[in-house]
């Protein structure tokens, strides 16, 4: 990701994309795989598409490599229609999963072997693979062949030949999915810094909620081939656009109820007979009787053994307890069956807040802590 708070083109009307996908339809036989889908990548991002299995993300990276070619639709690279260009002829390169590395070449072979095709001079292409070791940090291995490295080191070596183009647009196709968490972890930095240091525009395909809000300036979230959200992370986590987003990214509280008083900025939401009105801040105008649902992250909700003093505030038994290190869930159940989550960091060495399973607790939040979804 682009280390530049103003770094915002799609909020520029004057912005050039680099790609434009523009009411892409894919189909295979009777199931369509891909709606209608248009999308504007600007360079320089990092972009993610994030979905579940079956969502048409992969299908979406594939028309973008050309593997797959649009039933309808077009799909432009800095203006010129890329439909009929065949994927050696496209300025993008695509990373994947796999690796797909040449287990008989050696490190320097592998990062060369792109470059040897397009008949490069020799010269230039010793060039190039030197400066892409140092890049991915693997100089001492260049003579190494893929059985004598570590999983992630595989993974530079990938993403050392997928560069050595120097693509506009380069493609990873769940790219750490063969990683171990930490190494994971810690080489998303290490692609951040790659491509910030190169400019290179990144389109990243991931499973991974974690994956996705790390490394991206923005992400696309998909349902059933059609796009649900396109924004930052903070806004997706923040402000989802639907049930769907909400839940999909992260840990959520969802709370189905009907507007009962309320305006502009302000509005009561009856969600359960004998349960206090739920208070919420919202931007949006609801009338009386709506359906509308409370999206709720679990760390905005506190615990407590005592009531507190907040705009919400229900009492319940504590069904369950997930202690994960720096932090604690807690499934609160209340009295009508609706089990809230509330997460607490564990400041202290213990982890310990005195709150066990089937204590008797309060759990509350802020008007401002959730956001209204109407869909």
């Amino acid at each position: 990701m682009v280390n530049d708070v103003n770094f915002r083109p799609w909020e520029d009307p004057e912005a050039a994309p680099l790609i434009d996908i523009a009411n892409v339809t894919k189909r295979f036989g009777a199931f369509t795989a891909i709606h209608d889908l248009s999308l504007k990548i600007y360079p320089r991002e990092f972009f993610a598409i994030l979905g579940p299995s079956g969502c048409g993300k992969t299908t979406l990276m594939r028309m973008l490599g050309g593997f797959d070619e649009p039933t309808s639709g077009s799909i432009n690279l800095e203006g010129e229609d890329l439909t009929g260009t065949s994927p050696a002829k496209r300025p993008v390169n695509m990373m994947f999963q796999s690796y797909a590395l040449f287990p008989h070449l050696t490190v320097q072979d592998n990062i060369a072997f792109g470059l040897k095709r397009e008949k490069m001079p020799k010269g230039e292409i010793a060039e190039r693979v030197e400066q892409m070791l140092g890049l991915v940090q693997l100089q001492d291995f260049a003579a190494r062949k893929p059985h004598q490295l570590s999983g992630g080191q595989r993974q530079r070596v990938a993403l050392a030949r997928a560069l050595a183009k120097r693509p506009k647009l380069l493609l990873l196709d769940e790219p750490l999915g063969a990683l171990d968490k930490k190494l994971r972890e810690a080489t998303q930095f290490e692609l951040m810094g790659i491509q910030e240091q190169l400019g290179c525009t990144f389109v990243i395909v991931t499973h991974d909620q974690e994956e996705a809000m790390t490394v991206s300036s923005r992400i696309a979230v998909m349902k059933q081939g059609e796009i649900a959200q396109v924004a930052p992370p903070e806004q997706i986590y923040e402000a989802p656009a639907s049930r769907y987003v909400a839940d999909f990214i992260g840990d959520v509280n969802i709370i189905e109820g009907h507007v009962s008083a309320g305006g502009e900025s302000r509005m009561s939401l009856s969600w359960r007979e004998g349960e206090p009105e739920l208070v919420v801040e919202t931007g949006i105008g609801l009338p009386r009787g709506e359906t509308a649902w409370l999206s709720l992250r679990p760390e905005k909700v506190s615990i407590a053994t005592t009531r507190p003093e907040t705009d919400n505030a229900l009492q319940g038994k504590v069904l369950d307890i997930a202690y994960l290190g720096n932090v604690s869930t807690y499934h609160v159940e209340l009295a009508n069956g609706q089990v809230v989550k509330a997460q607490e960091t564990n400041a202290g060495r213990s982890g310990n807040r005195g709150i066990t399973w089937d204590d008797q607790v309060w759990v509350g939040w802020s008007a401002e802590a959730g956001v209204v979804l109407t869909s």
